[in-house]
């Protein structure tokens, strides 16, 4: 905090790397669950889990919310696999 107050910035300032860190924990954990799926939805629980990841890093400029990225980078990709 002190660096902070000594570099020029805010004490409320947001971290990319912890939203980014954010989002791989989110998706670590969509991960797991999607091992308690039944077989056959296992592979799209894990599918989710991996777009949660895809656009989470352009997300990190307007979103400050871990889980929002998260699910703004899966919805990206729903939309795009619709129109294919």
């Amino acid at each position: 905090m002190a660096s902070d107050v000594l570099l020029g910035r805010g004490a409320m300032e947001r971290s990319f790397e912890s939203v980014r860190m954010g989002v791989k924990d989110v998706s670590a954990r969509w991960l797991n669950a999607s091992n308690v799926l039944k077989k056959d939805d296992q592979i799209y629980g894990q599918m989710v889990a991996e777009m949660a990841k895809r656009h989470s890093s352009e997300a990190f400029y307007a979103l400050d919310d871990p889980l929002e990225a998260a699910v703004f980078s899966v919805l990206v990709e729903l939309v795009k696999k619709m129109e294919v």
